[in-house]
């Protein structure tokens, strides 16, 4: 029987030779993402070399290829791109013969595949092909974490990722677990036939206490004790807040207040009710330097609207940036915001209350859990253009108020979202779940 080649492993260090003995207790975790590494989930990348740190063997498998060409990937990126199985890089030729070989040589994979795909209640038939397309690239991967011997995978996100990883678990008789973030999966849970996904797995970890209790309203009480609530996080020892020059009246007579957005320029990101409490404000006389940072399909339709509100001199966007331009932006703002109408909790937050930037932002899902309105930063309700220019104004004209909410926002990161901590409890919850199933 022929096998495709193993893939290039990062490091001869890091990755045992497939002959090299295991320790009969050693757990070896496949982690299955859509697209690795991706600058939109830098936190992949940190969670991922964390686990490592802490003893876990760990082994990345990705949908798709890299968001950049590798030139453009920064080095830890590159490393973990060469040593990531990527399920749709094959040739076809390669690809179909792997499927044959599947198919005749353990049919039953192939069998228990087709059995789940089947099972599935209310697809119509193109979607049903789409499923199957999944099971392909499911039996794709469980050759693949049988040829390194990887006994748990674990998936990010509940969307198609997890279709695929579902199918795997049933097709190969591999447990698996999830990491739910929300906002995409609690919005599409028919769609992307969440309770199906949950039920098939050993254990799901939450970002949030919101994201939990809208799981369990999917779900019946005894699968509760699936759920456990693990915080993302940044390392507030990498993201240290800067120097500032020191307040002075002359010194913003002299330049504008620097207030900065990143996301994608979507829907959900709320950028068009930023853009017009702007307006309001400019009304106000007061004027905010806005940088606009990410890419996506409403940058037509946002630009007109800066400039049918006359902002075009005070607004800027930028494209999408690597990671580590975002953070300097963020870095030398006098102000970070999101107005978002749909969030997880946005990383993106996390990282400027860590650089000791105050932040302003919406009471959705599980933003009211990293910031405390009036202690941490400030929350207005979503869609309310007036809330947003009101709690800008305040920050913009309050340099005391601005210091404080920065001050504290950087304090409630290092005691709760502290990404170190959070990792190292990761790692223990995924030991002693392992070790249970």
């Amino acid at each position: 029987m022929q096998t495709l080649d193993p893939i290039p492993a990062p490091t001869a260090a890091y990755y045992q030779k497939d002959e090299d003995p295991l320790p009969a207790t050693k757990v070896r975790i496949a982690y299955l993402l859509s697209q690795y590494p991706a600058v939109s989930h830098t936190f992949f990348l940190q969670e991922v070399l964390g686990l490592r740190r802490r003893g876990l063997h760990i082994e990345t498998a990705s949908i798709n290829k890299p968001d950049r060409p590798v030139e453009s990937l920064a080095p830890e990126e590159a490393i973990e791109a060469k040593g990531t199985r990527y399920i749709k890089s094959g040739q076809a030729l390669q690809i179909a013969r792997a499927l044959l070989e599947t198919t005749f040589f353990q049919p039953l994979v192939v069998v228990r595949g087709l059995g789940a795909v089947f099972s599935i209640k209310g697809l119509p038939l193109r979607k049903r092909a789409f499923w199957l397309l999944y099971l392909a690239e499911a039996i794709l991967l469980g050759r693949w974490m049988n040829r390194r011997r990887l006994t748990h995978l674990h998936v990010h996100f509940g969307g198609p990722v997890a279709s695929v990883g579902m199918l795997a678990s049933i097709a190969w008789k591999i447990p698996y677990s999830l990491t739910i973030h929300g906002p995409e999966e609690l919005l599409s849970v028919d769609a992307y036939h969440l309770r199906e996904k949950i039920a098939q797995a050993a254990f799901v970890m939450c970002i949030s206490d919101f994201c939990r209790s809208q799981l369990c309203q999917l779900t019946e009480p005894k699968d509760w004790a699936k759920f456990t609530v693990n915080r993302l996080g940044v390392d507030p020892v990498m993201l240290a807040p800067s120097s500032r020059p020191v307040e002075t009246p002359a010194r913003r007579q002299e330049s504008a207040l620097e207030l900065v957005c990143t996301g994608r320029l979507v829907a959900a990101k709320g950028h068009h009710i930023l853009i017009e409490a702007l307006a309001l404000l400019q009304e106000r006389g007061v004027t905010l330097h806005t940088t606009l940072i990410g890419a996506g399909p409403q940058r037509e339709s946002l630009e007109a609207l800066v400039a049918v509100r006359g902002l075009g001199e005070n607004v800027v966007f930028t494209s999408a940036l690597s990671h580590a331009a975002t953070l300097e932006y963020v870095r030398r703002a006098d102000i970070f915001t999101l107005a978002s109408f749909a969030e997880g909790i946005p990383v993106a937050l996390m990282e400027a209350m860590s650089l000791g930037v105050p932040c302003v932002s919406t009471t959705i899902a599980g933003i009211p859990e990293l910031i405390r309105s009036g202690q941490d930063g400030l929350l207005v309700a979503p869609a309310n253009v007036g809330a947003l220019a009101d709690a800008l104004e305040a920050l913009a004209l309050d340099p005391a108020l601005r210091k404080q909410l920065g001050s504290s926002g950087r304090q409630r990161i290092v005691a709760d979202y502290n990404l170190p901590l959070n990792q190292q409890m990761l790692a223990e919850c995924f030991e002693k779940k392992l070790l249970m199933s």
